[in-house]
């Protein structure tokens, strides 16, 4: 496809791509413009999660840029790198002369979109549901954009089951779980319901300490007293991690909860933990295993 071909903007609910999917719809939908067999597209991926569902595919020779949040494998760093996903220049995207953006939702901004569309670039949208289902559709979705759909079928089932198995490790209480995604001027922004962190927590067999709203906000010091988590859930930044809890700590709120006084805290790499991607079985049996809530 080259960049006088016909643009594509696509956005699938959850529920909307597996009505597709059930009557065989979905490969005319995605599908776009033909493409000659021996010309393969120029592939852009923006999202962790999708590069690593291209990898683990072994479709990434199609690859020509990925976008910062794409950083596993560790190869892909090699690969242009065409700006964080929420904030992509239409000059980064078309220096590498792509037929087809897979993108995450949320990918932008619509300045950049609209660039694009005028360039007639493919851009397909992979919606998010952090759920093992969530998970699934985006494997197949992936795969439907690639032209591969039976492959990504047997790649998404090999991941069920392994999520399955994670999942099936998971009893005994559920721990109250806080994730920070940072502490900028000793202001806690915190997830509450509908996130990827609340996702992966509550697979993870914990409870989300954080439930009076939707999306991430700052936390008063009464929200984290109410709170009253067990643990503290944070990305992985590097570092010397003793350091980070005592930092942490001095809060003059999350000093008093339970998770100080049990001085729990527990980092796991950004990508991993929140990508729902092909690794997040892996995701679960980390985050559950750290918790305590394996064999419990």
């Amino acid at each position: 496809m080259s960049l006088g071909s016909r643009f594509s903007l696509r956005r699938l609910t959850p529920g909307g791509l597996a009505l597709i999917m059930a009557f065989g719809l979905f490969a005319a939908f995605v599908a776009g413009p033909a493409r000659a067999q021996d010309d393969p597209p120029r592939v852009v991926a923006v999202g962790g999660s999708i590069t690593e569902i291209i990898y683990a595919l072994g479709m990434e020779d199609l690859l020509v840029a990925r976008d910062t949040t794409s950083s596993w494998p560790a190869e892909v760093e090699a690969l242009p790198d065409v700006g964080y996903m929420r904030a992509l220049s239409p000059e980064g995207v078309l220096s590498v002369r792509p037929d087809l953006i897979i993108a995450e939702e949320g990918a932008g901004p619509p300045e950049t979109i609209e660039v694009l569309a005028d360039a007639e670039i493919e851009f397909i949208t992979v919606p998010e549901s952090y759920d093992a289902v969530g998970v699934r559709l985006k494997i197949i979705a992936v795969a439907e954009a690639l032209g591969v759909r039976e492959d990504g079928v047997a790649l998404a089932d090999r991941i069920e089951a392994d999520l399955s198995e994670a999942v099936a490790a998971i009893s005994g209480d559920a721990p109250r779980v806080m994730f920070i995604l940072s502490m900028e001027g000793g202001r806690i922004m915190a997830s509450g319901t509908g996130t990827a962190a609340d996702g992966i927590i509550n697979l993870a067999g914990g409870e989300n300490a954080v439930s009076a709203f939707e999306g991430y906000s700052p936390l008063t010091d009464e929200a984290v007293l109410s709170a009253a988590p067990d643990v503290i859930l944070m990305m992985d930044r590097g570092g010397d991690h003793s350091a980070g809890n005592a930092d942490l700590f001095a809060h003059p709120a999350l000093g008093l909860t339970p998770a100080a006084e049990a001085d729990s805290v527990v980092r796991i790499n950004g990508l991993l933990l929140l990508g729902f991607g092909p690794r997040t079985p892996e995701a679960v049996a980390r985050l559950s295993a750290a918790l305590g809530t394996v064999g419990g």
